[in-house]
């Protein structure tokens, strides 16, 4: 490790020639790039029974998801500090070709436990792209384009929600589940060679010191931290030894944390961040954005099964209207923020949400289809204003050397914002249907699961729920599996409602974040008023 205080930078001429020539194809490498990330858990959930019956590891195939978000999120802060030091090119080819590397691997698995092994190496790679796309796409884009180009990325999410499960599906039943793996070989493969061929960092480089101290005791943190709510309530108690001793070594090595990125030359996560209230306000928002995105993405479609009596497809499609508002919006939400502010932005896109998410609660029951769908469609579009501003609202704030970790610090803040709020609403789902099925009138209760793991095979068995041995009712075997089926729904209905009156709460707590943190109006950097005219001073 060698002293060095001096971040890299680029040269401007190549970043301007680069502007006027090559950023089509820049921007198809980066899209495609994130298909990547964006794909590989739609793609992999719906391959889950073939690879369970290939590789067996039942109990344990939670984690073939879990290792991939907790490798990626701890990861992308630290591959954002290094994009700044080493420019993002290398740190998102890198990240690339470790996802590839991880893919190839995946597809070799031959036991449960080498699968999720693997998977969390590709959690790796999917880190460094997704810490260096979003950045990338600020270097390249002047303010006034760039809630337009985030509208561009955020359509491969929507793309992908679509796409992914159909695909993954199709070729594990009609190819094998190892393809699933395989077909991003030929798809990073293009992205790398766009990248290599179009774009070209002119990039002084300089020595570094590595913040090996910070960037092992953050990941010690936020790795302890994820684990123990994705263990929490599944391998063990809320309330036990284990949950304990896990958030207790997440406590002591985030404070390690803290004393080390004080003393680094170079920190990943710096302490100037945290003392500007834009860059504060900016990763509260997203990390309410990561609250308010899972909610739905977790608990919609099991209501839209469960409760309307959807089919899967048409479940995922109530869902799918999120990823439809999402681009929308973001699209033109440079149109806001140049009129109005990022905050005013965050703050409008915080209250869509409000709306939205509210709206589920007066809904009656159970709600038409076209109802739900609609909601999760105005919740998207308040979402995509919420993402661009939070991330180029405090990308405006920094000059290159600073804006990799700057992106890559928020977009950990809404990861972390997912991996919280996945165990927050999956205990207040489960708190809330426990309490229905204990709270069961007498003649029903002997018929319904005992427990919130039985639900969901209770319901894909309904005519069972009648065959309980308690003799002969007056309703009749088949009237009072009926009834117990309907409590049943009428369970998963109270549960989801619970789920979205805590989004409620964090919709509500998001506005007022960015209301008391961040400040109406803040200058730029240098170097984006000359793009943008008088308005990019308004923030």
């Amino acid at each position: 490790m060698t002293a060095s205080v001096q971040p890299a930078r680029p040269n401007p001429a190549s970043q301007n020639h680069l502007r006027r020539s090559h950023r089509r194809p820049v921007l198809i490498a980066l899209m495609t790039s994130m298909a990547l990330a964006a794909m590989d858990t739609t793609i992999v959930s719906t391959a889950i029974p073939q690879v369970v019956r290939d590789l067996g590891g039942f109990s344990l195939f939670s984690w073939v998801f879990s290792s991939y978000l907790l490798t990626q999120t701890v990861t992308i802060p630290v591959q954002g500090r290094l994009a700044d030091q080493w420019g993002r090119k290398p740190v998102l080819i890198m990240g690339t070709i470790i996802f590839l590397a991880g893919s190839a691997l995946c597809a070799s698995s031959t036991t449960m436990v080498s699968l999720i092994l693997f998977r969390g190496l590709q959690g790796i790679g999917a880190g460094g792209v997704q810490a260096t796309v979003n950045t990338l796409a600020g270097d390249l884009y002047e303010l006034s384009e760039r809630g337009r180009v985030q509208g561009w990325l955020s359509s491969v999410w929507g793309i992908s929600a679509v796409i992914g499960p159909a695909l993954g599906g199709s070729l594990a039943q009609y190819a094998s589940w190892r393809w699933i793996f395989l077909i991003n070989l030929p798809v990073g493969a293009a992205a790398i060679s766009l990248l290599v061929r179009y774009l070209h960092e002119n990039v002084q480089r300089t020595r570094h010191r590595i913040d090996v101290a910070g960037g092992a005791a953050m990941f010690a943190a936020a790795g302890a931290l994820i684990f123990g709510l994705l263990q929490g309530g599944v391998a063990w108690p809320w309330w036990s030894l284990p949950s304990g001793l896990v958030f207790a070594a997440a406590l002591a090595a985030a404070g390690l944390a803290v004393v080390a990125e004080r003393r680094a030359a170079e920190p990943i996560l710096p302490p100037w961040f945290w003392r500007s209230r834009v860059l504060t306000g900016s990763a509260v928002a997203a990390f309410g954005l990561g609250l308010l995105v899972i909610g739905p993405t977790t608990f919609l479609p099991t209501y839209g099964q469960s409760v309307l009596g959807l089919g899967a497809v048409a479940a995922g499609g109530v869902l799918a209207t999120m990823s439809i508002g999402w681009p929308l919006a973001s699209s033109q939400s440079a149109r806001l923020f140049l009129r109005v502010g990022f905050r005013d932005t965050q703050l409008i896109g915080g209250g869509i949400c409000l709306v939205a998410v509210g709206a589920f609660l007066l809904a009656p029951d159970p709600a038409p289809v076209w109802q739900p769908a609609v909601e999760t469609f105005v919740l998207g579009a308040g979402l995509g204003l919420l993402s661009v501003a939070s991330i180029v609202g405090p990308q405006s704030t920094v000059g290159w050397g600073q804006r990799g970790v700057v992106t890559g610090t928020v977009m950990f803040c809404r990861y972390l914002g997912q991996s919280l709020g996945a165990a927050i609403f999956g205990a207040i789902f489960n708190a809330a249907l426990s309490g229905k099925l204990h709270a069961a009138p007498g003649p029903l209760r002997h018929r319904l699961p005992a427990q919130v793991s039985g639900v969901a095979a209770a319901l894909a068995r309904p005519q069972a729920l009648g065959q309980q041995a308690l003799g002969q009712q007056a309703l009749g075997q088949q009237a009072a599996g009926r009834a117990a089926e309907d409590y049943l729904r009428a369970a998963l209905a109270t549960a989801t409602s619970h789920v979205y009156a805590a989004l409620t709460v964090a919709a509500a707590l998001t506005i007022a974040s960015s209301w008391l943190i961040m400040p109406r109006r803040f200058s730029t950097a240098a170097g984006e008023s000359s793009s943008t005219g008088p308005a990019e001073k308004t923030g």
